[in-house]
């Protein structure tokens, strides 16, 4: 191969590499145990994910700058205020190292849900979060039952099959 070919096929290599899309994580898949933690959250004492265990748990990772985050937050509440009293909660889990923007976003959109921060992404790394939002639902037993990426207006069916779903169980 000529040196300005082989020039050439590595750019367009590196070219293709940094724009392919990235993969979800592979580890945290449905049928796995979810990963116990525990967070400081907004109103109250700390929240550990062992201490819900019974109940069908959405947890939401979510960024103040995020506007798919901010447009399903106000989705989020009504499920969460709808089935919250048949053994389902929800945890926001905000992902930035400062939670000052997140606070300020939650006194203008309030939400009666859980709000938790992992301000050094302890969490977030645990379960792989690359995109925001990132969405998992935990069966009562405490395993990973499904996991979403992203949000577009719809999604929240999704969510609403897979919690009945698992409140059926």
């Amino acid at each position: 191969m000529h040196a300005g070919t082989f020039k050439v096929s590595i750019l367009w290599l590196g070219l293709a590499l940094s724009v392919a899309p990235a993969l979800p994580a592979a580890s945290v898949t449905a049928g796995a145990p979810a990963a116990a933690f525990q967070l400081p959250a907004a109103v109250g004492d700390p929240v550990s994910l062992a201490g819900l265990k019974g109940q069908v748990v959405l947890i939401n990772f979510w960024a103040s700058w995020c506007g798919p985050c901010r447009q399903e937050m106000p989705i989020l509440d009504q499920m969460y205020r709808k089935y919250k009293a048949a053994g389902f909660t929800l945890l926001g889990i905000n992902v930035e190292p400062k939670s000052g923007e997140a606070i300020s976003f939650l006194k203008a959109t309030p939400v009666s849900f859980p709000i938790l921060f992992d301000t050094q992404s302890k969490v977030s790394n645990l379960y792989e979060v690359s995109g925001m939002p990132s969405t998992v639902i935990v069966d009562r037993k405490g395993n990973v039952r499904y996991v979403h990426h992203g949000y577009k207006p719809g999604d929240e069916s999704q969510y609403l099959d897979q919690i009945r779903s698992l409140m059926r169980e």
